[in-house]
């Protein structure tokens, strides 16, 4: 009998102790958990001297054969694009294609909220419709600005890093 006893008096102590424990280690859990981490973007010492740059040759992007065009006019992007980016043929048309609707989205929703989001970094709408097949060179030159974009400007416009 005092077997038992003690072996109850055990039990109730053990979770006496486990409970509490339990509990702190849950609430650390979640704290950590649910804070927002920002991963810090490693921009290279050649690509800040591009951001900086003033040159500005506006890049071009159109395909003759669905005869749709976009002006890029932003100082240091065609330099970047050049050197920096990615060639032509690394990313496929339909990865390009998903991630510029996402961005696009992002973006005109940022157009939209002036007075939430710098009306000077977002100014005007993109008319991009995912239906559309706008062809490579058009897919390919809209995602690098973006990535350009996010990268000079420390913005995201969908869930991933603005990788290079």
């Amino acid at each position: 009998m005092k077997f038992q006893v003690a072996f109850l008096y055990l039990i109730k102590m053990k979770k006496e102790i486990a409970n509490p424990l339990l509990f702190c280690l849950t609430l650390v859990f979640c704290l950590f958990s649910c804070t927002s981490q920002k991963a810090i973007l490693d921009v290279s010492e050649d690509e800040k001297a591009l951001f900086d740059s003033t040159e500005e040759e506006p890049v071009e992007i159109k395909s003759d054969e669905t005869e749709y065009e976009i002006i890029i006019i932003e100082p240091g992007f065609n330099a970047w694009l050049l050197s920096i980016a990615k060639p032509e043929g690394y990313y496929s048309q339909s990865f390009l294609e998903n991630r510029n609707a996402i961005m696009v989205i992002t973006w005109n929703q940022r157009v939209l909220q002036p007075n939430r989001f710098n009306p000077n970094l977002y100014e005007l709408q993109i008319n991009y419709d995912p239906n559309i097949d706008y062809g490579y060179e058009v897919n390919y030159k809209l995602y690098n600005y973006f990535i350009y974009f996010q990268r000079k400007y420390n913005q995201r416009l969908g869930p991933f890093l603005p990788r290079i």
